[in-house]
């Protein structure tokens, strides 16, 4: 167990870290974190592979970069955008109450068929059967996994600058892999008789929007130049820089410099001062 943490942990380093500068085995590393992925999604319910597993890329993320603002940002942009579709989702299925594909054998378990003189089924399964079997629109394992996984694949987008002109098609294996492991959930909802395909995809645009929201409130666009970052880490910084420029303008009002060579070592010492609170503000202890 320990060597796989270890391998998963290297893995996602050379794809988040590396992707930049080393070309080399991409897409053997891509075909790798395709079958992890599909490992991980088949042996685990919805709530690890749409909230745990994200959040341990983001945790993997924190103990290369160290970076406070994108580990709480990105932990509160995953959990608005699974509650947010979760409430959404469980309010569509009460309200429309569509019939599953299985609702027959729900009803009559037995597949002795009852009806009453004006044709209504009489259905005598379990009262908890019947009811779940109601809840077929929206998906809400397909909206769960676009939620969180259609998240985790807009921030990696960020983290790797996969929007920069430059061509690395090896990027976009990258960032589609986690909806291509939600798409996975989606179709199996249809194989095993749960949904309708109407209702996969209606989940899946449902989580995939609300993910795209969510993440637009915490962190610049993707293609954006500053897209790797949160908004509060350069809000954060501005109000440092403008902090030490205060500092500056005070200076240059209240000392009076004896001389050009005390000026110009003040202004070495000032800019010091900024270089080091940016390094304190990037290592996350600001």
């Amino acid at each position: 167990m320990e060597c796989s943490c270890k391998f998963c942990s290297e893995l996602v380093h050379l794809v988040v870290f590396k992707l930049r500068s080393d070309n080399t085995s991409l897409y053997f590393t891509c075909i790798i974190l395709h079958y992890i992925s599909l490992v991980v999604f088949t042996f685990f319910d919805i709530q690890f592979y749409a909230v745990l597993f994200p959040f341990a890329v983001f945790l993997l993320v924190y103990t290369r970069r160290k970076d406070v603002y994108d580990l709480h940002h990105s932990t509160l942009g995953l959990l608005f955008s699974v509650l947010i579709t979760a409430v959404i989702t469980d309010a569509i299925k009460s309200a429309v109450g569509r019939p599953r594909p299985d609702f027959f054998w729900r009803c009559f378990p037995d597949e002795i068929e009852l009806y009453d003189r004006w044709g209504n089924a009489k259905c005598h399964g379990k009262e908890s059967d019947i009811r779940e079997g109601h809840k077929s629109f929206p998906s809400g394992h397909t909206s769960w996994s676009f939620a969180g996984l259609g998240f985790l694949s807009i921030y990696l987008s960020g983290k790797i600058k996969a929007f920069d002109h430059k061509g690395h098609v090896a990027k976009l294996c990258v960032v589609f892999s986690p909806l291509l492991a939600a798409s996975l959930v989606g179709i199996s909802r249809v194989d095993d008789y749960m949904h309708h395909w109407q209702d996969v995809f209606a989940g899946g645009l449902l989580g995939l929007v609300v993910a795209a929201f969510c993440y637009s409130q915490l962190f610049p666009p993707p293609y954006n130049n500053e897209g790797w970052g949160p908004y509060e880490y350069f809000r954060a910084l501005e109000e440092s820089r403008s902090s030490t420029n205060s500092g500056e303008s005070i200076n240059a009002l209240d000392v009076q410099p004896l001389n050009n060579v005390n000026a110009v070592n003040q202004q070495v010492k000032n800019h010091g001062n900024e270089f080091d609170a940016l390094e304190e503000l990037e290592s996350g202890r600001m």
